[in-house]
């Protein structure tokens, strides 16, 4: 049977072999065409392989590929999205705003590998494509999961739709491709078919995006993947997760692997020998910036070598080794019309500029941060000021300053309120008790009885770090308070039992479908972990991360509220070891304390126990190392590496690294010039490593 026969006339034999051809020969096609942007053929003879593999698909539908070209056009509408965990996080990358934050990145990876001031570091300057982040699975060369970032530690599986994106490889090709490859990269849109799509928006009577951003993230996450087909999304890759094996010593040569495995990346990335160049990378890229097909919002700098990566790990949410260079923030000006004040969950008074719209960096803006009482009176902003906003990082609409010569004779000086405008309670600074200064932040001394505090922290519960219970924004949290339906926390979970005359379904905004949603969106947060839990809580100073840490370290919500008990003693055990969690400072540690003292709020912890089936264990990342869940403390100097780097290490392997000697310590390592620590480990009996044992112990 010749290649050429018509579909009607293939077996079932010769139509799996033409497909497996045609699904290589477009392939390679689409290489040419994305990646060497070197087509070999014109687009007609394109479409003419592309409409023969749709004819015999649709004659032998069960010998469609898992690689075939038709997974560009999409698949009929999925009922949701699933959650899949990230086997590496994605991380979030930490900024520079100048030249001066550059140079301290550097000086601060020198500084923790412990270089000589001489040594060179090569850079890899990318430009930061301002899209959504996207990872993609292969295995064997075959395109099988891709995910959104989400939180870093789990996003959506978004498989069905990635396969329509054009960039996205549904088979590598190449020499030496890793049985397990995750390559993570950059879903965008450009700026000609952002503008078409807004055009179709309009036409059909829906709201155009705001910028190409939010278009690739509302066109990748279509429940439709044939709607996603239709939005012409780009990938680019610029870097890659979980891999079975590297083939690379460096970054840049890992980009080229990339390349060679059919991947784009960006044609305007450079290998940089010192800061300086890649600083010049910056410039370069800054002045073309408005030319380029796609939105760009700085140039990220990445040490090359792989084994300095490696050594360097990650800190918080961010890898060490990498770093934004953010482009100037974009601004305008506008009319600072007048100044209201916000109340935080925490009770923190914010003042917020209500502003004439007004466009900056292509997004829409009538509200900006004053930030804080102090910043406000040096700024000397007033209502009627006609005022310089920009968009931090091009991100939050925040007030640069007044124009004096513009000031209405009748404007005055904002007097900052004394108290709460939500309830009426005393507002107040406070003294810093590490610094012995007075607070920025006024805050209102309410709590619980305050409506903005109680509805602030009612939606920090609900959000996507904490329960991520969808379809419970600010507007419908607020009406539930306001009626007395959702007053604390534990409410939630009554509310489907509670739900009389009248019903929910016949509330504004309302149906029997977003209800019945809402409730098994519910229902499905009755179980949640012990990090997720602690977060929710919204205590002062603990965000994602420090929680995530506490849980690490303790394990069990049970274990953690007894230890928060013991710890109001000062003098205790509990309150040492809680100092002892690297991480964890005095603040942290007497905002810990003091959440768990107030009656209240073990009374609402009581109250969700109650409503909840379980709050989880804290799971710990299984990592095959000796030191796994094993508590490390440091003491000395570090020969081989610095302190900071055997700590990283130490974590990176699964150990929890705290900063005092206890009967729960499993190891002491004792460099040069150890110590106390050494001495009291000794006698408690516990095990105290030399640096040379500790290296051994590891691996390294």
């Amino acid at each position: 049977m010749t290649a050429d026969a018509p579909a009607a006339e293939l077996t079932r034999t010769s139509a799996a072999v033409e497909l497996a051809r045609l699904a290589a020969e477009i392939a390679h096609h689409d290489r040419r065409y994305y990646v060497d942007n070197d087509p070999s053929i014109d687009d007609a003879k394109y479409d003419a392989l592309r409409r023969r593999n749709t004819e015999i698909e649709a004659r032998f539908p069960q010998l469609v590929r898992a690689d075939s070209p038709s997974a560009r056009v999409g698949a009929p509408p999925a009922q949701g999205f699933a959650r899949v965990a990230h086997r590496q996080p994605m991380l979030s990358l930490d900024n520079a705003f100048g030249p001066d934050d550059a140079r301290d990145f550097v000086a601060r990876v020198v500084r923790f590998l412990g270089l000589d001031l001489e040594t060179p570091i090569d850079l890899v300057a990318e430009p930061k494509i301002d899209g959504l982040s996207a990872a993609l699975r292969y295995e064997r060369g075959v395109f099988t999961l891709g995910a959104t970032r989400g939180d870093g530690f789990a996003g959506e599986d978004v498989t069905v739709n990635l396969r329509t994106v054009r960039g996205v490889p549904l088979r590598l090709d190449g020499e030496n491709l890793p049985a397990v490859l995750e390559v993570r990269g950059e879903v965008y849109v450009r700026h000609e078919d952002f503008r078409a799509l807004n055009r179709a928006q309009e036409e059909a009577g829906r709201a155009p995006y705001a910028n190409p951003r939010n278009a690739a993230a509302g066109s990748l996450r279509q429940l439709d993947s044939t709607i996603t087909a239709g939005r012409r999304l780009n990938f680019l890759a610029y870097g890659w997760g979980e891999a079975s094996a590297l083939l690379a010593d460096s970054h840049w040569e890992m980009l080229a692997a990339l390349r060679g495995w059919g991947f784009v990346t960006n044609p305007l990335a450079r290998l940089c020998v010192t800061l300086d160049d890649a600083l010049a990378v910056f410039d370069e890229i800054e002045a073309e910036r408005t030319s380029l097909p796609y939105d760009v919002d700085g140039v990220v700098y990445k040490v090359n070598r792989l084994d300095w990566q490696d050594r360097l790990g990650t800190v918080s949410r961010s890898p060490r080794w990498a770093i934004a260079h953010k482009f100037p923030a974009e601004r305008a000006r506008t009319v600072l019309q007048r100044i209201t004040i916000q109340v935080g969950r925490t009770g923190t008074l914010t003042p917020v500029a209500e502003l004439a719209p007004v466009t900056v960096g292509g997004v829409v803006v009538q509200r900006a941060t004053l930030h804080n009482e102090d910043e406000l009176a040096r700024k000397d902003v007033r209502e009627g000021d006609t005022v310089v906003v920009q968009r931090a990082g091009d991100v939050i609409p925040q007030i640069v300053s007044a124009i004096a010569e513009k000031r209405p004779a009748t404007a005055k000086p904002f007097v900052f309120p004394r108290k709460c405008p939500e309830c009426g309670s005393h507002a107040v600074r406070e003294i810093d008790p590490k610094s012995g200064k007075l607070e920025a932040a006024r805050r209102c001394t309410g709590g619980l009885i305050c409506p903005a505090q109680a509805v602030e922290r009612l939606r920090h519960f609900v959000s996507r770090d904490a329960f991520d219970i969808a379809g419970l924004g600010e507007k419908q949290i607020l009406a539930f308070w306001r009626d007395g339906l959702i007053m604390r926390p534990g409410d939630l979970f009554r509310l489907q039992q509670n739900d009389g005359e009248p019903r929910l379904a016949e509330r504004e905004g309302w149906g029997e479908n977003s209800v019945a949603s809402l409730f098994a969106g519910i229902a499905a947060r009755r179980s949640v972990s012990f990090d997720r839990f602690l977060y929710a809580l919204g205590i002062r100073h603990v965000g994602q991360t420090t929680a995530k840490l506490l849980a690490r370290n303790y394990g069990s919500l049970e274990t953690f509220l007894r230890a928060m008990n013991e710890a109001r003693d000062a003098d205790s055990v509990a309150y040492a070891e809680l100092l002892a969690i690297n991480g964890i400072g005095e603040v942290v540690a007497c905002a810990l304390v003091e959440f768990f003292a107030e009656p209240h709020n073990d009374e609402v912890i009581a109250e969700l126990r109650g409503v909840l089936l379980q709050v989880t264990d804290y799971d710990a990342p299984t990592i095959a190392s000796p030191i796994a869940n094993k508590t490390v403390v440091f003491t000395g100097t570090m020969a081989a590496m610095t302190r900071g780097e055997a700590k990283a290490r130490a974590e990176g392997l699964g150990a929890k690294v705290a900063g005092s000697v206890s009967a729960k310590t499993d190891y002491v390592v004792a460099g040069a010039d150890a110590g106390s620590k050494a001495r009291k480990a000794q006698e408690l009996g516990l095990t105290v490593l030399s640096e040379p044992e500790w290296l051994e112990l590891i691996g390294n």
